[in-house]
């Protein structure tokens, strides 16, 4: 592209207007000359209208009279609106490109004079707000004179804040408490902690909304981070999360919402320079531990995350990232319990109206590693684990920040966001009195902004989708009623803008109004300083004198589509380990397919070990106790001990604690029927080793699979008679062995690849689908293939290995790779 300019000559800087969604870099030359460096080689975030952004170059020698201005590209270009000169570093502030038409349409749009009259409508019919009807006077005698009257756009701006804000019925009080922070530069959802805490500075503020003042209570902590935070009950005392600087973790503090009584309530643990020296791995984030998210039980403790479970991100290969897990403490840092086992990050407690913790629950059992960051919620004492929602739902991929609706049991807000980068997004409005199995519980305050993929941000800009990384941008969205939110918003900025983020008022209608914002640093967390009525105190149900769990299934065929009844026999009962700080590897060679100690070839991430069976009765119920505060899940097996369904998600259960469910895979709203049922003619069954089994064990392919291969498949498929150019000898390969590799590559064994693709469909699977049932190895046996009999613990060890997503190890500590193996720890055997 080449333009022509005359100027009298001198010193000039030249101003470009275009837009890119990506980096096209450009050769600028002046009357022949090529300018030392690209040009126009940032993305501006899109190709459309609202992409279009200034960038100037200069200054730059012209020559009196007829210049050459010239811009190639050895690719595509980006798309350019044109280019003026000036004497002037600065572009002009009057766009000499803009379209009056285009922009009159785009700024009654932002308007939104009809969402304004049903927010105001809205207000004045479910509350008692008399004003109401002057401000739709006022509004339709101010869109009337919107072509004719200059300032009537800007006089609208100001009813909307004044109706909406100012004298609001919802918004019936003076202050608002909220959190000063730079944004963080996470890379991930959950790494605020590890990788985002680059910038220190801010505080906890009280906002006053009668003229904007804005009060630090916690000056003496200047310096560091402020993290998440919550408000007392009676609305006098804030809990929050602080970390002082690099090094250090994040820990709990307390103080009045007048300043005074500032104290701390966790501390280093003792062994925490010990920690430090044996875990970290870079500067910034030395494995210390973090406590975080701190939110008031109705009993008077605390309910927090912390990194103290000393677990790793099991799709993490380098064991960079930590894991949280749910934990309570009294108010004074006393009788800290872990309430979760979780193997994967929780976070974001809250409380609901019922008194249950809400939170956000990270997991993959046999699903896609990243799709699954959804709500579940549990009693105080950790009892009761249940999901609330998105257990099912692929995207948004991440359910962070769930909060209930005031006075609603089955309506919460939640913020939409990706796995990555930073765990910001959509608002979302959820009613659980909808199926949770289906996006129709769904409904979109912001619908112009979305999550489909792991990485990035969807918005609706001029009719089109497209994926980016800047505003606007949602998170903290603290529920007025079922319509009206506070919210952090960053409206036009990158995600990452350190002052991007400000506080304002969404409803559903539509409207965005500013409340608050700070030009130095990003404003979170908004919270009414208030009295709110407390939630009942759940009284523990557990009994305290018994360790295990008895658990009762009513009918394990309500879910089981196309299963005959009579075909269940027993529930196979599974764990999934967590991976633990100690599995750490201090040495090269071991990590593969995503995952830090390698489970499996690329199915898998997660060791797992078989508990035991129980039967189930001839009305599909069963009754029986498990362990606590184990990883639970469970497979439907019929006569054969082979697996029909499995679940594809994991319960703890509490010492002590009681529980029952309907069937497999059934919907909350099912109820059991009113029916006796044959597994209460007894008491709880124990669990029972399968057949060959002597007890718990851990699912390890060299100890369970290779031994029956040996027996009866190597003498004709090894590594020098290969029949049908398969070996299934247990020569060591680099990671696993020979018979492991050829059963997985040439699909004998169907595997469900957790971390390909990443964001695979996590909707409900039908029987049938996974396991033994659809093995070609065991069709081949049971066929009889070659005479090969095997007995019935051999038969029932292969098919729970294959039940169980065919994993190599069955733990996660030892070498692995061949080449350590004269070393006394490789590839031990795990107990």
């Amino acid at each position: 592209m080449e333009w022509t300019v005359h100027v009298q000559g001198g010193l000039y800087s030249v101003h470009f207007y275009y837009c890119s969604g990506e980096q096209r870099p450009c050769q600028l030359s002046i009357n022949g000359k090529d300018h030392p460096d690209k040009v126009l080689n940032k993305s501006t975030g899109g190709f459309f209208t609202p992409d279009l952004r200034w960038q100037t170059y200069g200054p730059l020698e012209l020559n009196h009279g007829r210049n050459t201005i010239r811009i190639t590209s050895a690719g595509f270009m980006p798309h350019l609106k044109g280019l003026t000169v000036s004497t002037s570093q600065s572009p002009p502030k009057k766009n000499p490109f803009r379209d009056p038409t285009a922009e009159s349409r785009e700024r009654l749009a932002e308007l939104n004079i009809a969402g304004t009259r049903k927010a105001i409508s809205y207000l004045g019919e479910r509350y008692d707000y008399p004003e109401h009807q002057d401000y739709l006077e006022r509004l339709t005698m101010l869109e009337g004179k919107l072509k004719t009257l200059p300032q009537a756009a800007e006089e609208i701006e100001r009813l909307k804040t004044e109706a909406l804000v100012t004298n609001n019925p919802l918004i019936r009080f003076n202050k608002l408490l909220f959190v000063k922070r730079y944004t963080y530069q996470s890379n991930h959802y959950y790494t605020d902690f590890i990788n985002g805490c680059k910038h220190f500075g801010g505080n906890l503020c009280v906002l006053s909304l009668a003229d904007g003042t804005v009060t630090e209570l916690a000056p003496e902590l200047n310096g560091g981070i402020f993290g998440r935070v919550d408000l007392s009950f009676d609305g006098k005392r804030a809990v929050f999360g602080y970390k002082p600087k690099v090094g250090r973790g994040f820990r709990i503090w307390e103080v009045g919402v007048d300043g005074k009584g500032l104290h701390q309530i966790t501390f280093d643990p003792p062994d925490e320079a010990s920690r430090i020296n044996k875990y970290k791995i870079d500067q910034a984030y030395q494995h210390h531990t973090d406590d975080m998210h701190p939110c008031y039980l109705p009993d008077g403790g605390i309910c927090f995350v912390s990194t103290r479970c000393e677990r790793g991100v099991l799709c993490d290969a380098p064991d960079l990232f930590t894991t949280t897990a749910l934990y309570r403490m009294d108010a004074d840092g006393g009788n800290m319990e872990v309430l979760s086992s979780g193997p994967l990050s929780e976070a974001s407690p809250s409380i609901m109206n019922d008194g249950r913790i809400l939170y956000t629950r990270w997991e993959y059992v046999d699903k896609p590693d990243v799709v699954i960051k959804c709500l579940w919620a549990v009693y105080p004492d950790g009892s009761g684990s249940t999901e609330i929602f998105g257990n099912n739902i692929t995207f948004p991929d991440t359910m962070l920040h769930g909060r209930a609706i005031p006075g609603m049991n089955n309506r919460f807000v939640v913020i939409g966001a990706p796995h990555m980068p930073l765990g910001v997004g959509t608002v979302i409005r959820l009613d659980t009195r909808q199926s949770i199995r289906t996006r129709n519980a769904m409904t979109y305050i912001t619908p112009n902004v979305d999550v489909r993929t792991e990485y990035g941000y969807f918005h609706r800009r001029n009719g089109h989708w497209r994926r980016d990384t800047k505003g606007p941008l949602y998170t903290d969205a603290c529920p007025l009623d079922d319509k009206f939110y506070l919210v952090v918003c960053n409206p036009d900025r990158e995600f990452n803008d350190l002052a991007g983020y400000g506080i304002y008022l969404l409803d559903e209608f539509g409207n965005r109004v500013p409340i608050h914002r700070d030009p130095s640093i990003s404003c979170w967390q908004p919270l009414p300083i208030r009295p709110r009525k407390a939630p009942p105190v759940v009284a523990s149900s557990r009994d305290s004198g018994k360790a295990a769990a008895p658990l009762v299934m009513s009918d394990v065929y309500m879910g089981l589509n196309g299963v005959e009844r009579g075909r269940i026999k027993y529930l196979r009962v599974m764990e999934t380990l967590a991976r633990p700080w100690a599995a750490r590897r201090f040495w090269s060679g071991d990590s593969k397919y995503q995952q830090h100690a390698v489970i499996s070839m690329n199915g898998s991430l997660h060791a797992k070990r078989v508990l035991g069976i129980v039967p189930v009765e001839a009305d599909g119920s069963a009754h029986f106790t498990v362990p606590p505060d184990r990883n639970l899940f469970f497979q439907a097996l019929d006569a054969d001990f082979m697996e029909v369904q499995r679940m594809r998600t994991f319960v703890n259960l509490r010492p002590g604690e009681s529980r029952s469910c309907i069937g497999c895979h059934t919907s909350q709203q099912w109820t059991p029927g009113n029916k006796p049922l044959l597994a209460l003619r007894h008491g709880p069954n124990k669990l029972e080793p399968q057949p060959g089994d002597s007890g718990p064990r851990p699912i390890h392919y060299v100890t369970d699979v290779q031994p029956i291969l040996d027996r009866h498949c190597v003498r004709c498929h090894n590594a020098v008679k290969e029949e049908g150019d398969v070996d299934l000898s247990g020569d060591l390969t680099t990671l696993f062995n020979r018979s492991y590799e050829n059963l997985l590559s040439r699909n004998f064994v169907q595997v469900f690849h957790e971390n390909e693709p990443k964001t695979g469909d996590a909707s409900p699977i039908a029987p049938y689908t996974l396991g033994s049932h659809v093995s070609k190895l065991v069709r081949l046996i049971r066929e009889g293939h070659e005479g090969v009999d095997l007995s019935k613990p051999e038969f029932i060890k292969l098919v729970t290995w294959i039940d169980a997503n065919s994993p190599y190890y069955g733990s996660y500590f030892g070498r692995r790779n061949v080449k350590y193996r004269d070393h006394p720890d490789f590839r031990p055997v795990p107990k």
